[in-house]
């Protein structure tokens, strides 16, 4: 009796082999087909989202977001500035850290970083605000302060080093 000299799964392995060569071949002929020199073109608007331009950056950092004309129609917040919030007690969650920097200015966001594996309080937390004046506003008034029998420790956020 001949024994085979492929094993089923080396088998296997060669078909899915010629497939993917022959659909490659396949994708390569419909793009020669539909035209190679054809570039798609696109606006800096559409690839920037919206984004402010470097001049309205600096125009609200220098004077404040009401001296920046609405762009494309949208009324123009300033830029958001993310501030740590540590030193916080384990009984403050994201409401109590919210209403405490709502006083300040506009919060975009307020997040109370919790353990993942036992969802306690880690003592820290990030707070968003709407522009650079508020949250400059924030620092200074709350930094040192207590909330919850502790005073905060309130800086601008820095990404950290992974």
């Amino acid at each position: 009796m001949a024994r085979s000299s492929y094993s089923a799964g080396k088998r296997q392995r060669e078909l899915e082999k010629q497939r993917k060569k022959k659909r490659k071949a396949d994708r390569q002929a419909q793009n020669r087909a539909s035209g190679s020199g054809t570039i798609q073109v696109t606006t800096v608007d559409e690839i920037q989202g919206g984004l402010l331009s470097i001049e309205e950056v600096v125009a609200n950092v220098h004077t404040g977001p009401a001296a920046v004309a609405p762009v494309g129609g949208r009324s123009s917040g300033g830029v958001p500035t993310r501030l740590f919030v540590g030193s916080l007690d384990w009984a403050v969650n994201t409401d109590m850290l919210r209403k405490a920097f709502e006083a300040m200015g506009d919060v975009i966001d307020a997040a109370v970083v919790l353990d993942r594996d036992t969802g306690d309080s880690r003592g820290f937390g990030f707070v968003t605000m709407a522009n650079h004046r508020e949250a400059a506003k924030a620092i200074e008034e709350l930094n040192g302060r207590e909330l919850e029998g502790r005073a905060l420790v309130v800086r601008q956020a820095t990404e950290r080093r992974r």
